[in-house]
C-alpha cells in the first residue's frame, strides 16, 4: 500500500537555488540548436526536412521519458530519479559534443532529451518542500529560469560556435549541467522513505509508449519526403494507430498504469493537455521559421544574418520569457489560469498573423518573437502551475508530466510542418525556398492558436476545477 504522505517539511533557500541553477543549465544546453540551426545545416550538410528533425528529436525522447520520470518520482522520490536523469542527460552533451557528424548528433539529442523530465522532476520537490503558496510560485519560477537558461544558452550558442567551434557550444552548458547536479544532490534533502507501493513496473505500458513515441518521430521525420516514400509513410501511420490502440488498452486494464487515462479524462487535465499542445505548435512555428528566414540571404528577402547574430536578434524574445515564467505565476494565483491562458492566447495569435503580415523589417521579426515568446511563457506556466497544484501531491509529477508531453509533441509537430513548407517550397538547385512559405506557415499557426480560445473560454476562473 501507498504511505502516506507527511506534510511539506521545508526548505532552505539554498536547496531551491539548486533547482533553479539546475533549470538554467539544462535550459541553456536544450536551447543551443535553434540559433545555429542554419550553421549547422550548412556544416552537416543537412536538408530543411533534416534540420527540422534535429530540432525536435530532443524534444520526441522528452515526450517518452517525461511520464516515466514523473511516475517514477511520484513513487520512488523525486530527487533520486532527477539525479539518475541527469546522468543520462550529461552522457547526451558529451555526445554531442563529440559528434562528428548528424547521426552521433541525432543519438547525442536522444540522450539529451531526459532532461525534459527534470521539471516534473523539480515541481514534485517543490510540493513535497513547500506549503500551497510558496509552491506555485516556485514552479513559476523554476520554470522561467528553465526560460532564462534557454536565453543564456540562445545568446551565446552562436558566438561559441562561431569563435571556438559547434562542439563547445554543446561541451559548456553540459558542464554547467553536470555542476549543478553536483549542488542538488548535496543540497536538496533525501527522498522520505516508504514511498514506494506494491505494485510493479507497467513493462508492457512502457514498451508500447516507448513503439509508440518512436514511430510517432519516424512519421514526423518522413512527413517532408511523403512524396517520395507514401508506401513507408503509409506503413508507419499504421504501425503508429495500433501501436496507440494497443498501448490504450493495455494501460486500461493495468494495475499500476504509466500514464492513468482515468487521470487524462478529467477536464483539469484533458484540457491543459489540449490547449498546450496547440499553443505549442503556434510557438513552434514561430521558434523554427524566424531563425530561417533572419539567414535567408539579404539579396532575396531575409536578412543575411549570422548565427551570433541570430542569438542577438532572439534575445529580445529569451527575455520574455524568462520573465513569463513568473509573472505567470503570480497573475494566475491572483486572477486564474483561465484569465491567463486566455490573454496568452489572443497575444500570440495576433503576433503569429502579424508575422505573416508584415516581416520586411527587423524589427517585425524581433518584436514579433518577443511577443510569441512572453504569450507561450504566459499560457504554459499557467497551464502546468493549475495542474501540479489541482491534484493530490502524491500525483504532481505524472500529472504535470502530462501537460510536458504534449508541450513537446506539440513543438515537434510544429517544427516538422514548417520543415515540411520550407521543403516543398525549395526550388530544385537553389538553398532559398519561397517567401510564400513562410508566409503560410505564420498563418496556419496563427489560425490555430485563435481556435484554441473555443477550449480556453470552458475552463474554470481559478486553477481548481
Amino acid at each position: 500500500m501507498t504511505a502516506t504522505l507527511a506534510p511539506p517539511a521545508g526548505i532552505g533557500k539554498a536547496a531551491v537555488a539548486a533547482l533553479g541553477t539546475l533549470a538554467v543549465a539544462t535550459g541553456a544546453l536544450e536551447s543551443v540548436v535553434t540559433p545555429t540551426l542554419p550553421l549547422l545545416q550548412r556544416e552537416l550538410d543537412m536538408s530543411p526536412a533534416e534540420g527540422a528533425l534535429l530540432s525536435v528529436v530532443l524534444l520526441v525522447t522528452g515526450a517518452l521519458i517525461t511520464p516515466v520520470a514523473g511516475k517514477f518520482g511520484d513513487r520512488y522520490g523525486g530527487k533520486r530519479v532527477l539525479i539518475r536523469l541527469m546522468t543520462v542527460v550529461s552522457a547526451g552533451g558529451l555526445v554531442s559534443a563529440l559528434a562528428p557528424n548528424l547521426p552521433v548528433l541525432l543519438l547525442g539529442q536522444i540522450l539529451q532529451g531526459a532532461m525534459v523530465g527534470a521539471l516534473p522532476l523539480s515541481f514534485i520537490l517543490v510540493r513535497e518542500h513547500l506549503p500551497a503558496g510558496p509552491a506555485k510560485v516556485a514552479i513559476g519560477v523554476v520554470s522561467g529560469l528553465f526560460v532564462g537558461g534557454g536565453m543564456a544558452g540562445m545568446l551565446a550558442a552562436g558566438p561559441v560556435a562561431e569563435g571556438l567551434s559547434r562542439h563547445w557550444m554543446f561541451a559548456l552548458p553540459t558542464i554547467a549541467v553536470i555542476g549543478a547536479t553536483v549542488l542538488v544532490d548535496r543540497l536538496m534533502p533525501q527522498d522520505a522513505p516508504g514511498r514506494s507501493d506494491d505494485a510493479g513496473i507497467d513493462r508492457p505500458g512502457l514498451i508500447l509508449l516507448s513503439a509508440t513515441l518512436a514511430t510517432l518521430m519516424l512519421v514526423l521525420a518522413l512527413a517532408p519526403e511523403i512524396g517520395s516514400q507514401p508506401v513507408v509513410l503509409g506503413v508507419l501511420i499504421v504501425a503508429l494507430a495500433a501501436f496507440t490502440t494497443g498501448w490504450i488498452a493495455v494501460e486500461r486494464r493495468a494495475d499500476s498504469p504509466i500514464i492513468d487515462l482515468r487521470m487524462l479524462a478529467r477536464p483539469t487535465i484533458w484540457k491543459p493537455c489540449v490547449l498546450t499542445f496547440v499553443i505549442c505548435v503556434g510557438t513552434s512555428v514561430a521558434v523554427y521559421l524566424v531563425p530561417q528566414l533572419l539567414a535567408v540571404p539579404a539579396g532575396e528577402y531575409g536578412f543575411g544574418a549570422s548565427a551570433t547574430e541570430i542569438g542577438i536578434f532572439l534575445l529580445p524574445g529569451a527575455v520574455a520569457a524568462t520573465l513569463a515564467g513568473p509573472i505567470s505565476g503570480v497573475w494566475a494565483r491572483r486572477a486564474g489560469s483561465r484569465a491567463v491562458v486566455t490573454a496568452g492566447i489572443i497575444l500570440l495569435a495576433a503576433a503569429l498573423l502579424g508575422l505573416a503580415a508584415v516581416h520586411s523589417d527587423l524589427w517585425h521579426l524581433v518584436g514579433g518573437k518577443a511577443m510569441i515568446a512572453l504569450a507561450n511563457g504566459l499560457c504554459v506556466t499557467a497551464l502546468v502551475t493549475g495542474i501540479a497544484t489541482s491534484v493530490d501531491r502524491r500525483d504532481t509529477g505524472i500529472a504535470t508530466s502530462l501537460v510536458l508531453v504534449t508541450r513537446v509533441i506539440g513543438y515537434a509537430v510544429g517544427a516538422q510542418i514548417s520543415g515540411a513548407l520550407l521543403t516543398a517550397a525549395t526550388p530544385s538547385g537553389s538553398d532559398v525556398p519561397a517567401e510564400s512559405a513562410f508566409v503560410t506557415g505564420f498563418v496556419i499557426a496563427g489560425a490555430l492558436t485563435a481556435l484554441s480560445l473555443i477550449v480556453a473560454r470552458t475552463m474554470s476562473k481559478g486553477t481548481q476545477e
